[in-house]
């Protein structure tokens, strides 16, 4: 059940697709005060009680014990300390063991903070704006909350099927010479590669929807040729458009008014990666219009995917702000700067970027309403990322593309999905990668992954490894890296053929995985689950923060500590283990419920079918370049069960947005002696 309270004057979202009228009780599930600042929820939380939920944060599954703040933010020191990363998503499910279980979104684009235990450690406190909604979802179990959560929403983005291949990016690759290396160096070691990215250095000093001709000349043939290749190129978009006089999107925008602008009305000056810059009132449905069909410009030389950046918005500096601080400066140029005043100093430079208070200087224009950024600022990376969405439904009708974002709001994940930002080359990350996926699925967020191997610092053989083998079950599978670390291409290592093995796993579960996220797209379900959704009665689940359940068939264990060589693992059930070196070579086990250490080597990859279930593996041709060369009727089925086990396969051209035609899906059903795979 979904009951939908309204207070204030709330912006409308756009982040649930039913209509709901609102409820005419008073709010009862938590002690609810209308204060000068907002909102606020209280709740006094048994110690047994679980928090699931909030999407892209820091720390584990269950969020109890910490505050997060849903206020979007461009920083890459994702620590533990972090409050808030890139993000806004407003939907937790509190799993009481004692009372009814239930879930609350409050549906508000501005500051919002959870604290979850923090302050104090048996309290679940909300604080809202005075203008939002606030639903709550009440079900049988936690699977079903969330499913009526998700159903509340809409369906997840669903993305072409090549973009669940292998992809490969760094920030660096300045030419097209360098894109070619990298194609060549995965080509050559039969290493299967579906996307190379191209990030900011492909464009005409960091203009929107440029090509710089020096480094890209014959952009489109160049283009042509990488698909001839089975590669796609996905290029980035930043949310600042550069000031420059002759550069027809910025004047375009100038003439039209379709930029951001201060309280007088002037547009509103930022800097990013090409200097001063304006931001597009994406806001606004004209110039979210105009601004996604920037986008056909790359389309109709062929690109096919697109990756939406500094979304937060990012600022590096406000032009007002600047002289503030250079003012000051100037003024203690000549001080004998003792240590407080030595930390003034460099607070002022510091606090020239992504500074909260330039997020209160400028204006949007929402169709006639002129409203201040602060209060809807979480769904600028929402709407930039619709405006794209929008425009492709014109620029290439019924077909999909491939479209993520960094920020996002709850309601984005209908249009793309996202990754998980600027994350480093730290085991800790791993785990958090491990960890995030469970909640951003909650949240609606399907196509997503982390930048593998981390992208800031230099990466190990070691860590890409093990991150890799984590990698092959999220839907995104990108290893991405920065500009000055380490190279890291997987042929960068010693022992290519390790990476190449584990790389080619990934395409022979690709049945598997592109089945299971079809299923949780289109019935509005989870496909990374915490083990405490599937077993709810089991008190060692619900404390299980690194394993995850993936699909209907499998638990993922990954291994994200360095020098181990193997884990504990925690089995709810019988499960069959099953060890694979490569795609050919595979020994399967199986384990009774409980505790186990698991020894996994660094080139094994490990995972756990349950029992009656099985899944299907695609049989590669030593050749296989990419998606375009697995035949997803050429499988061979692994299971455990003592009688028969069935599955319900997925499978469609790949491109298309017809999803529900009953040629798409086949229940298969095997007895034990038919499996070709078992223990």
């Amino acid at each position: 059940m979904i009951r939908k309270y309204t207070y204030g004057n709330p912006v409308e979202t756009g982040a649930v697709i039913q209509k709901l009228p609102d409820e005419t009780q008073p709010f009862s599930l938590m002690q609810l005060d209308e204060t000068q600042d907002g909102i606020r929820l209280f709740l006094r939380m048994a110690r047994e009680d679980a928090v699931y939920g909030l999407g892209e944060q820091v720390r584990g599954i269950n969020k109890r014990g910490f505050t997060y703040i849903s206020d979007a933010l461009d920083d890459p020191q994702h620590t533990e300390g972090r409050h808030n990363l890139y993000g806004g998503h407003n939907f937790l499910i509190l799993d009481r063991k004692k009372e009814p279980s239930f879930g609350i979104f409050v549906d508000d684009p501005s500051r919002t903070v959870f604290d979850i235990g923090e302050t104090k450690l048996d309290e679940l406190c909300i604080q809202a704006g005075p203008d939002c909604v606030i639903y709550t979802v009440e079900g049988e179990s936690l699977k079903d909350i969330a499913k009526q959560f998700r159903e509340l929403i809409g369906r997840s983005y669903i993305a072409p099927k090549w973009a669940f291949g292998y992809q490969q990016s760094r920030w660096g690759y300045a030419c097209a010479a360098d894109v070619r290396e990298a194609v060549a160096g995965h080509h050559s070691r039969q290493i299967p590669l579906d996307a190379v990215y191209m990030d900011i250095d492909y464009m005409e000093r960091y203009k929107d929807f440029t090509v710089d001709g020096e480094k890209f000349p014959d952009f489109a043939e160049f283009v042509s040729e990488m698909k001839a290749q089975g590669i796609h190129l996905v290029p980035i978009i930043d949310a600042g458009v550069k000031m420059e006089e002759g550069y027809p999107v910025y004047e375009e925008g100038m003439r039209e008014h379709y930029f951001c602008t201060d309280a007088d009305g002037k547009e509103f000056v930022a800097a990013v990666w090409p200097g001063k810059s304006l931001f597009p009132d994406v806001l606004n449905s004209k110039a979210r219009e105009w601004f996604g069909g920037q986008y056909r410009f790359l389309m109709e030389q062929g690109i096919d995917g697109f990756w939406n950046d500094m979304n937060e918005p990012a600022v590096f500096y406000s032009e007002r702000n600047l002289k503030k601080v250079m003012k000051e400066l100037r003024s203690i140029e000549d001080d004998n700067l003792d240590l407080y005043a030595f930390w003034h100093l460099k607070g002022l430079v510091n606090g020239l970027e992504n500074n909260p208070e330039d997020y209160r200087q400028f204006y949007h224009n929402m169709d006639g309403v002129k409203i201040r950024h602060d209060k809807v600022h979480n769904l600028y990376g929402y709407y930039m990322t619709k405006a794209a969405a929008d425009a492709f439904e014109h620029i290439a009708p019924g077909k999909r593309t491939l479209l993520f974002s960094r920020s996002s709001y709850i309601g984005m994940h209908r249009y793309g999905g996202i990754w998980t930002g600027d994350n480093a080359s730290w085991w800790s990350h791993l785990l958090l990668s491990i960890q995030q996926m469970p909640s951003l699925n909650l949240c609606g967020i399907l196509y997503t992954g982390s930048d593998i191997g981390g992208f800031g610092c230099d990466t190990t053989q070691d860590l890409l490894m093990r991150w890799l083998e984590f990698g092959i079950f999220t839907p995104l599978m990108r290893n991405h890296s920065a500009l000055g670390t380490r190279e890291q291409e997987v042929y960068q290592f010693e022992n290519t053929g390790d990476f190449r093995n584990i790389i080619r796993i990934r395409y022979g579960l690709l049945p598997y995985i592109y089945s299971e996220y079809m299923k949780a797209a289109l019935d509005n379900e989870m496909y990374f689950r915490p083990l405490a959704f599937d077993y709810p009665q089991d008190a060692h689940a619900a404390q299980v923060e690194d394993q995850l359940m993936t699909g209907s068939s499998i638990m993922i264990a990954p291994v994200y500590r360095q020098n181990a060589t193997g884990r504990y693992v925690y089995l709810p059930e019988p499960m069959m283990m099953v060890r694979m070196k490569s795609l050919e070579e595979k020994t399967c086990t199986v384990l009774e419920p409980g505790h186990h250490y698991v020894d996994i080597a660094l080139e094994e990859t490990v995972f756990f079918v349950k029992k009656n279930r099985m899944l299907p593996m695609a049989v590669l041709d030593e050749d296989v370049r990419n998606i375009s060369g697995v035949d997803m009727e050429r499988l061979e089925w692994i299971g455990f069960t003592d009688t028969e086990a069935s599955y319900v396969l997925y499978d469609d051209d790949g491109i298309s947005k017809q999803y529900a035609p009953k040629e798409n899906w086949k229940k298969i059903v095997r007895t034990k002696e038919a499996l070709d795979v078992t223990a």
